[in-house]
C-alpha cells in the first residue's frame, strides 16, 4: 500500500490522469485545526494544468470538494463548499460539500473531478503492440502488471496524481503555521542551461545574519512571496524568469523538452524534531522530495558544493544565539537545527518530445517512435514548486507529531477534573 508521510499524518490518494477523478484520504490530522477550502484550492491553482502558459495546454478546473473530517456549529458556514450532483441509475442524488470548519480527528476526504480529457490521444500506446514512450513507464508497467494498465495519459504515474500531495500538505502548511509560524516557499533555480543569479536559502540567511535570534516575520515572507508570484515563472528573479520563459518557449516550438531545479525552503521551523537514523527527517526528506515523478537528484543543504569544500569551510559557526550559518540546510543528524530547511530538486527533462526516437512496441518489436498527439509540459519543473513544497510540510508535521509523541503530558490523560470519579461514592 503506497501513502505519503505517516505513521501519524499520512496521505493516501486514488485516482488515474483520464479517470473521473482524484480522490484524496488525509489521515491523522489531530482535532482543533481550523481547515477553509479556499487555502487549499489557492494551492491547488498552483498545481493545476494550465496554470502557467509555460506548461502543459491542458487545462483543468481542479477545484476541491471535501467531503468528511471537519465541523463547525455554524452549518450554513460548513455547508457552503458547493453542490454535489450525480446521476447514477436514473436517480439523481444532491448534496453539499465543505467549505470550512474544524477537524475532528477522522479522516480527511476529498475529491478532484478530471473534466478535460482527450484520452482518444493515447491509443497510440494501447494493447500489446502499442508503442513505448522513451523515457517514460509505458514498458516496465505493461509487464508488471501483465498487460492491465491504464495508458490514458500515463493512468496512475500521471502528474496528476499529485493533487492528493497538495491537499494533504495544505492542511500540514496550516498546522506548521498554526503551531510555529513555519513558512514552506519554492523558487525555480535552473532551467536548461540557465542559472537564477538569487536564491531564497541567500536571502532568508541575509536576513536571519541581520537579526539574530528572531524568528522570520510574516510581513517578510509575504514580500518574498509577492516576488515568485509576480515573476514570468515561479522564481525570485524578475530578469531569469523572462529568459526562461522565452528559453522554454523556444524549445517547445522545436519539438524538444528542458530539465529544470527547484529550491524549497521551510523557515520558522521548530527546532529538534525528526529521528537520527532510518527514519531520521534527512532520509524522509530525500525520499518523498527525490521520489516525485521526473526527479534525478535531491540535494540538502550546500548539497554537492560540500565536495570540494574542507571541514573548516563547511562546518556552520555556533553561538549562543543560534548556528551562523547554513551549509546543514536546517539538518544535522537528521534532526532540525530551527535553521531554514534548505532542499534543491533536480528534474529531468519532461520525457514526452515530438522529435523522432528510437523505442520499442510492448512485445519488444524495434520502432522509430514518433509521437502523434498529446498535451505536454514542456518543462516539468516549471510548475512542481507546490508540490515539493506539500511533501515537505507532510513530511515535517509527521516528524512534529512524532517528537511530541515521546514526551506524554499526564495532565492530558483525565476526563474528569479530580480524575476517574468512584461510582459507589453517594
Amino acid at each position: 500500500m503506497e501513502i505519503l508521510g505517516g505513521p501519524l499524518f499520512a496521505v493516501a490518494g486514488a485516482g488515474e490522469s483520464h479517470g473521473p477523478a482524484v480522490t484524496t484520504i488525509v489521515f491523522g490530522c489531530p482535532p482543533g485545526l481550523y481547515i477553509r477550502r479556499q487555502e487549499i484550492q489557492a494551492y491547488l491553482d498552483r498545481r493545476r494544468p494550465g496554470s502557467n502558459k509555460h506548461g502543459t495546454p491542458r487545462r483543468e478546473a481542479d477545484k476541491v470538494i471535501l467531503l468528511s473530517g471537519l465541523y463547525q456549529e455554524d452549518h450554513e458556514r460548513l455547508l457552503a463548499g458547493g453542490e454535489i450532483a450525480t446521476w447514477v441509475d436514473g436517480v439523481e442524488s444532491r448534496t453539499e460539500g465543505y467549505e470550512e470548519g474544524f477537524s475532528t480527528g477522522e479522516p480527511i476526504a476529498a475529491v478532484v473531478l478530471s473534466t478535460s480529457k482527450r484520452s482518444g490521444d493515447y491509443a497510440q500506446f494501447a494493447g500489446p503492440t502499442g508503442e513505448v514512450r522513451p523515457g517514460h513507464t509505458d514498458l516496465v508497467k505493461y509487464h508488471k502488471s501483465r498487460g492491465f494498465v491504464d495508458v490514458r495519459g500515463g493512468g496512475r504515474s500521471s502528474y496528476r496524481s499529485t493533487i492528493s500531495d497538495v491537499i494533504g500538505g495544505s492542511i500540514a502548511r496550516r498546522f506548521l503555521a498554526d503551531h510555529f509560524g513555519t513558512a514552506i516557499l519554492s523558487s525555480i533555480s535552473q532551467v536548461g542551461p540557465l542559472q537564477a543569479p538569487t536564491s531564497l536559502a541567500e536571502h532568508f540567511g541575509r536576513w536571519l545574519a541581520e537579526h539574530p535570534g528572531q524568528a522570520i516575520p510574516q510581513d517578510e515572507i509575504q514580500r518574498v512571496l509577492a516576488r515568485l508570484e509576480a515573476a514570468e515563472i515561479y522564481t525570485l528573479d524578475a530578469d531569469f524568469a523572462h529568459k526562461a520563459g522565452q528559453l522554454i518557449k523556444q524549445t517547445r516550438i522545436e519539438g524538444d523538452s528542458l530539465g529544470a531545479a527547484v529550491e524549497v525552503v521551510a523557515v520558522n521551523v521548530p527546532p529538534l524534531v525528526g529521528e537520527p537514523l532510518y527514519q531520521s527527517l534527512k532520509v524522509r526528506l530525500m525520499g518523498v522530495l527525490g521520489g516525485l515523478n521526473a526527479v534525478q537528484a535531491c540535494e540538502i543543504g550546500a548539497g554537492v558544493a560540500v565536495v570540494a569544500r574542507r571541514g573548516s569551510e563547511n562546518n556552520d559557526p555556533i553561538r549562543s544565539t543560534g548556528y551562523q550559518r547554513n551549509s546543514h540546510g536546517g539538518l544535522i543528524g537528521g534532526i532540525t537545527t530551527g535553521m531554514p530547511l534548505v532542499c534543491k530538486v533536480s528534474f529531468k527533462p519532461t520525457s514526452t518530445i515530438v522529435k523522432p526516437q528510437q523505442s520499442v512496441r510492448k512485445n519488444l518489436e524495434e520502432i522509430e517512435f514518433q509521437l502523434q498527439k498529446g498535451r505536454h509540459d514542456p518543462c516539468v519543473g516549471v510548475r512542481a514548486g507546490v508540490t515539493l513544497e506539500s511533501r515537505l510540510a507532510i513530511e515535517l508535521m509527521n516528524a512534529v507529531l512524532m517528537h511530541q509523541a515521546q514526551r506524554v503530558d499526564v495532565s492530558q490523560f483525565r476526563l474528569f477534573p479530580q480524575g476517574v470519579p468512584d461510582p459507589s461514592a453517594p
